[in-house]
This record gives C-alpha cells, structure tokens and sequence, in this order.
C-alpha cells in the first residue's frame, strides 16, 4: 500500500481501470442511442403519434420517482455492483423484446412495458454510473476522467444514431433491439475488471434505513459550502438550456424553412462545441479556477442560447450553436467534475442523483411549457427568458463566494 501511494500518478488516459470504465460507458451509451432509436421507431409503426409519444414518455415517471433512492441504493452497495446488475437487466430485456419482435407482434404494450422497466432501471444506473469515477481514480485525474466521460457520451450519441438506423433498415426494430442488448451486454466483462478503491472515509450510511441515508445525504448537501448552491447552478442551467435546444430549434427550423437538415445542422454544431469542451478537459487535466470559469462560461453560453432566435441564416445559426456548446459544454464538465472532487465519495451516489433528478427529472418539464409560450408569444421573447434562466445559474456561481473559488486539485 506505501508503494502505491507514493507512485506517482497514472493519467487518467494511460490508466487501464479508467479505460475499462470509460469503453464499458460508451458501449452502454451506445446501447442507449440504438435502444431509443428503436423503442420510436417500433412504437410510430405500431401505433399513433399520440401512443408512440407516450410510449416514448413513460420511461421518465420511474426515472423521476426512483431516482434519489437509486442514490441511495448505489452508496449502500456500491456504484460497480448497481451498475452491473443495471446492464445486465438492460440486455436481457432488450433481448427478450428482440425476440419477442422476431416471432411475434406483441403490440405497444410490451413496448410501453420494457420502457417503465428501462425507466427504473436508469434511476438506478445513473447515480451509480455518476459514484464510480472516484472508485477507480486518483482525485486529481477525476476532471480529466470528467472529461474523457464527455467523449465517451459524444461518441455514444453521434454513432448511436446511425448505427441504430442501419439496424432498422437491415431487420427491422426487432435487428435494432438486438444490437442494442448486446452493446449492454458488452459493458459486463468490463465492468467486472474493476478494482474499486476502499472508500476513504468510513460508510455510515449502512448503520441506518434508507429514508435515514437518503435524509443524511440530503443533509450532507444542504449543509455543503460548495455542492448546495452547485445544485442550484445545474437545476437553474439546465431549465434554461434544454427547452429551447430540445423544442425551440424545430420551430425555428419550421418557421425560417431550414427544415430538418438545419435542425440536423445546428445540433452537429453543437455537438461539435461539447465534444470539444470534453476533449479540452481530457487533455489538460485541469482549469484554474473552475468555479468561476464554470460561472462565465454558463453566463456566456446564455447570451448565444439567446442569440439562436434571432439568427435569421443557418450557417451563421450553426456557428452560435457551436459557440453554446462548447461554453455550456465546457460549465457543465466543470460542475461534474467539482461534484466528483468535492464530495465526500460515501455520499456521491446521493449527490449525483440530486444532480441526475434536476437534469433529468424536472428540467424536461419545460418542454411543454417552451412549446406552448413559443406558439403564444413566438420563440424571440421565449428564447431571451430561457437564456435569462441560464444567466441566472451563471450570476448565482459567481455570487457563491465558496463555488466562485473552487478549485479543482493539482496533480
């Protein structure tokens, strides 16, 4: 053990447990692209737009509703073990349902069925994904492994797409559901490689109940100089960000006539601007003073979210998309990894799924609400206040003298 400690560090790159993580997440993520892809495109064909958008939407009710025990489950037993178990239940109810869709039509009802399952299961998945980082790293590689996460779900998402589509068009949703659960089943032998440090400081949370641990995490993080506001700062982002990224951009495709490449045009713009945000924290490792960097790069990045509505020619939208994501993209790296850094390890399941809740839960709750105020008052004034949610986040980290200082750890 003296050995180990006095070796000096491995990056997080060259290190073979974080490349274990990181290929076992991005196979899953994977999994998660072609599985959506597919769920859409079994239910559009099986039923209404109505149902399919139902179907699509049933998987978020569990999500919400499980999501802070899911913390709790996660620090009780342990992130691998939960996100283990997570995937295995994932391929073999992907590849059930591909079986299921090769002989038979089951209908939308096994479709709606898989989704609550899928649903649950996330609200275990993620708070558990979110704990393992410091698990399997040194704590001054975690904003790089923060980072090299952000490829990961890139990847994930861009290829995910593609792939899914090709899948379809080779064999149908039942062919996609099939990739989908073997893409689940790769992350297994990965994951099982881990060897999980001991967690630095001993676990209390086992002595109790679980309303007990979920209430003392809770405590944990309201009483926190840094992760409460942090909370605050994401919740506040994200209901900024995700309506007009997720609902406005096709109306103002719809009403400029860019149609769905243009939509297609601005997302890869910003996508591109997150990648890159990713790849800039996977190669240094560290931003001085990330508080305060995570704080203005929030406050500008709302400024072009605002600036979306009232770019009348695509190339130049697809620029302004760029210049969001790489500065949301870039805020919201940061605050993950301040998150990894600064809690306390034996509470990060609970942490990340408060942070989970927020970003999942009750921020696609805007998308209704986006949709109706465009239709009521047009996507200028819509975006502006959505872009003033943003600048709030941004103005409260700046304010928050203790998140305005954070720092991430040198190595």
């Amino acid at each position: 053990m003296t050995a180990t400690a006095e070796a000096p560090a491995r990056p997080a790159h060259r290190d073979p447990q974080v490349l274990r993580w990181l290929g076992a997440y991005t196979a899953s993520t994977l999994g998660d692209s072609v599985y959506y892809l597919a769920l859409s495109w079994a239910a559009v064909s099986d039923g209404t737009p109505a149902q399919a958008g139902l179907v699509m939407a049933v998987s978020a009710v569990p999500r919400a509703l499980l999501m802070l025990g899911g913390g709790v489950v996660a620090d009780r037993l342990g992130p691998r073990r939960v996100v283990i178990a997570s995937d295995t239940v994932r391929a073999l109810v992907v590849l059930g349902l591909a079986a299921t869709l090769f002989l038979a039509s089951p209908g939308l009802w096994a479709l709606a069925a898989v989704a609550l399952v899928f649903g649950a299961v996330d609200a275990l998945f993620l708070p558990a994904v979110g704990a393992l980082p410091p698990r399997i790293a040194d704590r001054d590689q975690l904003a790089r492994v923060q980072g090299m996460r952000g490829i990961g779900h890139r990847a994930g998402a861009v290829l995910g797409a593609p792939l899914g589509g090709l899948a379809v068009a080779v064999g149908g949703p039942a062919t996609a559901f099939g990739v989908a659960g073997a893409l689940f089943a790769l992350s297994l032998p990965l994951l099982g490689a881990l060897r999980l440090r001991p967690l630095p400081t001993p676990d209390e949370a086992r002595d109790g109940t679980a309303l007990r641990d979920l209430a003392d995490g809770l405590r944990y993080l309201r009483g926190h100089r840094v992760l409460g506001p942090l909370m605050i700062v994401v919740l506040l982002g994200d209901l900024g960000f995700v309506g007009p990224l997720n609902v406005g951009l096709a109306v103002l495709s719809e009403q400029r006539g860019w149609g769905a490449s243009g939509i297609g045009w601005i997302l890869a713009g910003f996508g591109a601007g997150a990648g890159a945000a990713s790849l800039l924290l996977a190669v240094r490792g560290r931003v001085p003073r990330a508080g305060a960097v995570s704080g203005w790069t929030l406050t500008a990045g709302a400024v072009a979210i605002g600036a979306l509505a009232f770019t009348p020619h695509l190339p130049v939208a697809a620029a302004v998309a760029l210049a969001v994501g790489l500065l949301a993209g870039l805020s919201g790296a940061l605050c993950n990894a301040l998150v990894q850094t600064e809690c306390d390890p034996a509470y990060l399941g609970r942490v990340t799924a408060v942070s989970s809740l927020a970003s999942l839960g009750v921020a696609p709750l805007s998308f209704p609400v986006t949709g109706a105020a465009i239709g009521l008052w047009g996507a200028g004034p819509v975006f502006a206040v959505s872009a003033s949610v943003c600048a709030l986040a941004g103005v409260h980290a700046l304010a928050t003298p203790a998140l305005r200082r954070a720092e991430l750890p040198p190595y």
